[in-house]
């Protein structure tokens, strides 16, 4: 049994990569079911697109266009469920592939629509007369249509807006290729030396205990190991991302405008691994998709802004089981990290209090951290169940009780 998990932790962190291998790899050939669903998804996709693109704005276009991909996402999210947990298959390596392709087009579509609804953007039927013919339309809307179709943004990658995509085209006569060159190898090394030590921390977890047979605080050691090989695979995958784009004439150093907005990167790790606090972990962790869920669902929310973003980061993800605990745990945790540091900024004054407070928080945000990734990694009720039962639930509790005990002297304050 210790062996089998062992191995399902193994296979759930090779698998970021292993799809796109493995489909690269293998001979061209397309079931009638994968072509037909393919069809369905990109037909639904465009329709929002398309909306966004002829109408006028405003708040229902807004909504149409988030409630369409998203509604026919769950869909297909529903149906890798069936998969996995009813018939306890593994998932088409290429449906994952398109689902995740499908993932990041909602974001793109969502994000134009948004830019649109805010007169960032124009639509394209604002610049065409009433008598216009189809052939006008189709040559207005071919730059809206290559910034949701471009290729190597459905493979991942930073989210841009439109309006940084369509300069960066405009520019691409530009490019220094010594520039590029020099960029793209210092991304290899750092995706082979975050390789190395994946490898390494990999035979240490395996060759110790799992969360199965660990005893006491053993277990934060196994949480904590385990966590790491997680992120050290999200960070090779982001910058890997990155490279594509760079390669692509996408990346940070191209010639930006005066107003153009600064190239954001997914992976800040000097950031990510050093931060005491676990709200600007949250803002840094895939600081594009951040940033896009802050904009699409936490700046237009009414009640509970913090709440409504993860669930719906948890929605948009797939509502596996993991993922619902993870992410409002996430966001309970973000809402004691802002009472805590508050109260703690006017108590702690002196320098050596406030080292030892940094280091003390700097551990603990690590730990819950560690908990919250291996809750939303977990692809089994009997995995979640492992976790929760373990000591690695003192840490996420801590912060509960110290939120309930703040929250309310704050209440009394107030």
């Amino acid at each position: 049994m210790v062996g089998a998990a062992r191995g399902r932790i193994d296979s759930d962190l090779k698998q970021p990569l292993s799809p796109i291998q493995h489909a690269l790899c293998r001979p061209l050939y397309t079931p009638p079911f994968f072509f037909s669903l393919l069809s369905g998804l990109c037909s639904l996709r465009f329709l929002p697109g398309l909306c966004a693109l002829f109408c006028s704005g405003g708040a229902h276009l807004f909504l149409g266009d988030l409630s369409i991909p998203m509604s026919w996402q769950t869909l297909c999210h529903l149906g890798l469920h069936y998969t996995e947990y009813y018939l306890q298959e593994r998932a088409s390596t290429r449906f994952c592939i398109t689902l995740s392709s499908l993932m990041l087009l909602t974001q793109r579509v969502t994000s134009l629509s948004l830019d649109i609804c805010e007169g960032k953007v124009k639509a394209a039927s604002r610049g065409i007369r009433e008598r216009s013919s189809l052939s006008d339309h189709l040559c207005k809307a071919l730059p809206y249509f290559s910034y949701l179709l471009f290729f190597p943004a459905l493979l991942g990658g930073p989210l841009c807006s439109f309006q940084k995509f369509q300069a960066r085209v405009q520019r691409s006569s530009n490019l220094c290729p010594r520039h590029s060159v020099w960029a793209l190898s210092w991304r290899g090394l750092q995706i082979l030396g975050l390789e190395c030590l994946k490898v390494v921390l990999g035979k240490v977890v395996s060759a110790g205990a799992g969360l199965t047979d660990c005893e006491q605080l053993q277990c934060i050691r196994v949480m904590w190991s385990t966590a790491g090989l997680f992120k050290l695979t999200y960070y090779s995958c982001w910058i890997l991302d990155d490279a594509l784009l760079h390669a692509a004439g996408f990346g940070p150093g191209f010639g930006q405008s005066p107003g153009e907005e600064g190239y954001i990167p997914d992976a800040d790790i000097w950031t990510l691994e050093t931060t005491h606090r676990i709200s600007l972990f949250t803002r840094k962790w895939n600081q594009s998709t951040a940033r896009w869920l802050r904009r699409l669902v936490f700046q237009h929310g009414r009640a509970w802004p913090l709440l409504q973003t993860f669930a719906f980061s948890a929605w948009w993800h797939g509502l596996h089981p993991g993922q619902v605990f993870g992410f409002l745990c996430w966001a309970l945790m973000v809402e004691a990290d802002y009472l805590i540091h508050t109260f703690a900024r006017s108590f702690i004054r002196s320098w050596p209090m406030q080292l030892l407070y940094r280091t003390l928080t700097w551990a603990h945000t690590q730990l819950i951290i560690a908990y919250i990734m291996l809750a939303v990694e977990a692809r089994s009720l009997s995995s979640l169940w492992l976790l929760c039962n373990s000591y690695n639930s003192v840490f996420p509790l801590v912060y509960c009780i110290l939120l309930f005990l703040l929250g309310k002297r704050k209440h009394t304050f107030n």
